[in-house]
Formats: structure tokens, sequence, C-alpha cells
């Protein structure tokens, strides 16, 4: 109804273009204005008609098309990581990661939403397999968000309680990576003051893990091939709340106070980085 509205408003300099044409034509010499009205004849009517069609035509559609084919922007895209085929990790209690991932994602999202911000939802359904899509489908957003909880490697299980921590990772393939670093940067300040430590040993020179640091302090980490963070059409990230393979970190990240108070710090990260994102352009390496 609302684009109804606007619709309405920006096609009303139309209509009154074709009133003046339908009412107007034809120089009137004695009286020195420039027109006069035409007689209510059938011919009359005729004149008129076609002198409002050609005023309206001069009229620019601009205002038109932009109400019919452009919806408002979105602001940030929340992807929830995994599909209910391929869930992700299982975590020590047996929890599918994908279902700790939507219930992270959601929570993000009620704290954006309370900041303002509008906010679209990837892969909620659990039925999107492909993770190429995900961001295209988020194209136009100022920022795709990836929501994951982590594991280690396979070897490394049965030492998980050793592990902990979240990390972000960006990707040096994106051709918006400052924007994405920046934006990455942020929510690991957020999630430090909030008390969250990052975990880092992502960096770790070992194989399956090696993956360098963009910003250490954050617990930020360079991931180039990672589908979803390398994207071309949008700055965009990839979060891992907790190691969730260790029972104490799952426990503790997956509470319904700790969900709500990492994601407010998420939120706020995010609200951060797209108020002071407006000079950063993205640059292609």
């Amino acid at each position: 109804m609302k684009h109804c509205v606007r619709l309405w408003k920006n096609a009303r300099p139309i209509f009154r273009a074709f009133s003046v044409g339908m009412c107007l034509i034809r120089r009137n010499r004695r009286s020195g204005y420039p027109y006069r009205r035409v007689p209510r004849t059938w011919f009359g009517r005729w004149q008129r008609m076609l002198c409002g069609l050609m005023a309206a035509m001069l009229i620019p559609t601009s205002v038109l098309a932009r109400d019919l084919h452009t919806a408002p922007r979105i602001d940030v895209a929340l992807d929830v990581g995994h599909t209910l085929e391929n869930p992700g990790v299982i975590s020590a209690s047996g929890t599918p990661e994908f279902v700790h991932n939507l219930a992270l994602a959601r929570a993000v999202r009620d704290a954006l939403i309370a900041h303002g911000l509008r906010v679209q939802m990837i892969g909620e359904n659990g039925q999107m397999q492909s993770l190429a899509a995900r961001p295209k489908q988020a194209a136009g957003a100022r920022l795709f968000v990836s929501i994951h909880h982590d594991s280690v490697q396979a070897h490394l299980l049965p030492r998980a309680r050793e592990f902990s921590g979240f990390s972000l990772f960006v990707s040096r393939e994106n051709p918006y990576q400052h924007s994405a670093l920046h934006c990455a940067s942020a929510i690991g300040a957020q999630m430090r003051a909030a008390q969250f430590l990052p975990s880092l040993y992502h960096a770790d020179p070992i194989l399956g893990e090696n993956r360098p640091f963009a910003d250490r302090d954050n617990g930020v980490h360079w991931f180039d091939r990672l589908a979803v963070a390398r994207t071309q059409v949008l700055p965009a990230l990839l979060f891992e709340a907790g190691v969730v393979v260790n029972p104490e970190e799952e426990l503790r990240i997956t509470s319904p106070q700790t969900q709500a108070v990492m994601a407010s710090a998420i939120a706020q990260g995010i609200v951060h980085c797209l108020r002071t994102a407006n000079d950063r352009q993205p640059r292609l390496e």
C-alpha cells in the first residue's frame, strides 16, 4: 500500500500536465495571452487530448521507474551457515552446527533490527545448498555476514577442551576486502569488549589451518578461497562464534544469556562498521 501511495504522489505531475494540455491549445493573438481554451466540441476535445498526451510525454519517467523497480536497500545480509542436509560439525552434545547457527543468527537479526537496520536472512530454511548463491542472493546489501560455530582438525578432537574462542575470516579475493576487514575488526573489537576472547589456533602452520592474521588483536584471519567471503558482489565475512566440540565452550556460548550478549556485541560491531564505512570505497587488488 505504501508503494502505491508513493507511486501516486510521483505520478501526479504527469496527470497535472495532461490536464493542463487538455485545456490549453492555440495562440490567442488578440488577448496577448499565449493560450486560450478550446471550444467544447468533439474536435476540440480531441485537440485537448492530443496536447495533453504531448505534455505528459515531456515529464521524465525516472520517478516512476524508481518506485516500480527499486526496493528499500538491505543493510545486512545474515547467512545461516550450513543446511539441514549438511548441518556442519556435530557438537559435543550431539547438536548439529546448523541449529546453533540458526539460533545465533536470529538473535543477531533481532539486535540489528533494534538498532534500526534492515536485515535479510539467507539460508534460514536450511535448504540453500549452493555456497556461491548465498552472497549473490544478498547483492545490494551493505554487508554479508555468515554465522558459524567452530571445530578443530580431526586429529585434535581428543584435545578439543584445549580450544576455545571466536574467529573471523575475510578474503583478499573480494574486491571489497578493505570494507570487509574493517567490519570484521569492528565485530572482533566489540566481542573483546564483551569479554569474549579470540581463538588463535587457525593461524597455526599445520595442514587445514595456516590462516594468516589480518588483525590479530581482534581475531581476524585471511581465508582467500573461502566461498562466501570471496564473493565479488559485496563486502563479506564469516564469523565463528566458538568451538562447540569443546563441551564447556558449547554449554557456555549457546546458553540464552551468553548468546544474547554475543548477538549484541556482533550487532554493535556491525553498526559501528556501517556508520564509519562511508568513505571506504571498494578497491580491486
